[in-house]
């Protein structure tokens, strides 16, 4: 399970504990504890140590380019991008969201719906239904998907074919399930034909079938283990994301919406193309990841979450029957306004899921996705930025172009990077409560990873620094021994630690 799980002692008789990678994650990352001779915790971070330069890569080109480039960012999320980047692109054409021709919104809506669906059932099924049924001590063997379907073969089968369908919702709306070319500046590239639309409604009753099992299924889990779930790296925070006009939940498009751990709304539908007014980013020199937070609160107590619980904590309703009925009971089980344990990140994760599939089913029987306008055009513009809610969280994408219609700047702030903080305080918070003065197994540290998964985080998504690279150099002897230590930072500057 871990590459390199290393103990050595530093200068300061600190013990110093290596997870590394965090598996089951997007990405690359590695968690450090700093223990004392007790074995008390004394430190824990989350250091993302990918580097990308997305941010850098695409300036230079033109910018319809931008969807379908940046969809490299990841294999996972990448329609989550493209959408992104196509909303931007909209307004380089001279087209706001509520100008965009019905027929291209809706169809970016399916398209969006299919990616949310499977990337959830990606991150539950295969990812973290290991820990949630089989325990977060379990033996390696058993914590993967391959044991899932061997010991539970009808919830793995489930979570098989639910994230297959979202696929297939991707494939048909733009062409293949991943790096797909549905979207472009102004709308889509084609409708959906009437055998693709009746190839989806073939199958979508089962998945809200299936969708709904997997509901009950988290609540069963969640409930069965009380407290302990609610405790579980659990922080209190302010949650940020998009809603309707009517505080509705959204994932395509709409206005931030912030509150307080109290449940206190902080914004209300503000306009996301000010997102620069009431979000900056600090930078730390242990993570390539930044850290955002909201201006108004200031660094230490600005920072927030984003994802599914807080789109769940923060909307006052979801437009699907069934997901709103689900809705209710999740926020029945807290006593507070606002439910802050981590581990229901998972509960509001298959809540959205089902919203999704009911939402697929809905756009499925509208006309307008098979035929109607697809593209419009404006006036040009010099700026265009773009606003979705990715599985995993708000997402941001702003570019700049000049008259020769290449980028010259380019912002991302994705979902991960707005977890960074509370990814962090969670880790500090199972490492103090469930491992300080303990003897630190391999079972005992997955803890620190169920934490981390929680949020699904898309590390590499999230890592997108501009310079150069700071190189650290570690020496240890053959019993592990930390001898020497260099670091090169990245004004060039060598230091020995």
């Amino acid at each position: 399970m871990y590459d390199h799980l290393e103990t050595a002692e530093n200068r300061d008789s600190l013990k110093r504990v290596v997870v590394d990678p965090v598996s089951r994650v997007e990405g690359h990352g590695k968690v450090t504890l700093l223990l004392d001779e007790n074995n008390k915790v004394q430190q824990a971070r989350l250091h993302i140590v990918e580097f990308r330069g997305f941010e850098r890569f695409i300036q230079g080109r033109p910018y319809w380019e931008l969807p379908v480039l940046v969809q490299r960012l990841c294999g996972i999320c990448p329609v989550s991008h493209h959408l992104a980047a196509a909303k931007a692109i909209d307004q380089l054409v001279g087209i706001d969201p509520e100008n965009l021709p019905v027929s291209a919104d809706k169809l970016r809506r399916l398209l969006h719906f299919g990616q949310v669906m499977q990337s959830h059932a990606l991150h539950f099924f295969h990812l973290s239904s290991p820990d949630l049924l089989f325990g977060f001590e379990s033996e390696i063997n058993k914590r993967s998907i391959v044991a899932v379907l061997e010991n539970f073969p009808d919830i793995g089968l489930q979570g098989v074919k639910l994230r297959k369908y979202g696929q297939e919702v991707i494939r048909m709306v733009s062409g293949k399930r991943i790096h797909g070319t549905g979207a472009i500046a102004g709308g889509m590239n084609k409708a959906l034909s009437k055998a693709e639309r009746d190839t989806l409604l073939e199958d979508i009753d089962q998945m809200i079938t299936w969708a709904s099992s997997s509901v009950a299924l988290i609540k069963k889990v969640h409930c069965a283990n009380l407290p302990y779930y609610d405790d579980f790296a659990s922080i209190r925070s302010n949650y940020l994301g998009l809603t309707k006009p009517d505080g509705a939940l959204e994932l395509y498009h709409g206005g931030i919406r912030a509150k307080n751990a109290e449940g206190e709304t902080l914004l209300d539908h503000f306009d996301y193309c000010r997102y620069n007014d009431i979000i900056h980013e600090e930078v730390r020199s242990w993570t390539y990841m930044k850290f955002p937070y909201l201006l108004s609160l200031g660094q230490e107590n600005g920072w927030y979450r984003v994802g599914p619980l807080a789109r769940v904590n923060n909307c006052d309703h979801i437009n699907t029957p069934l997901a709103e009925a689900a809705r209710v009971e999740f926020k029945a089980h807290g006593n507070e306004a606002m439910v802050h344990s981590t581990l229901a990140f998972h509960w509001t994760r298959l809540i959205e899921l089902l919203h999704c599939a009911e939402s697929i089913k809905e756009l499925l029987f509208d006309p307008d996705i098979m035929t109607g306008e697809l593209v419009a055009q404006g006036e040009k513009r010099y700026e265009g930025i773009g606003v979705i809610e990715a599985p995993r969280g708000t997402l941001f994408h702003h570019y700049q172009v000049d008259e020769n219609d290449i980028v010259t700047k380019a912002n991302l702030i994705v979902s991960t990077t707005s977890n960074n903080m509370a990814m962090n305080e969670s880790v500090r918070q199972v490492a103090a409560e469930y491992l300080s003065g303990r003897e630190l197994t391999e079972p005992l540290l997955n803890n620190l990873e169920v934490a981390i998964r929680a949020y699904d985080p898309c590390l590499s998504c999230a890592t997108h620094a501009v310079g150069k690279m700071p190189l650290q150099l570690e020496l240890l002897d053959a019993d592990g021994k930390l001898i020497d230590k260099l670091v090169k930072h990245t004004d060039g500057q060598i230091e020995r630690i």
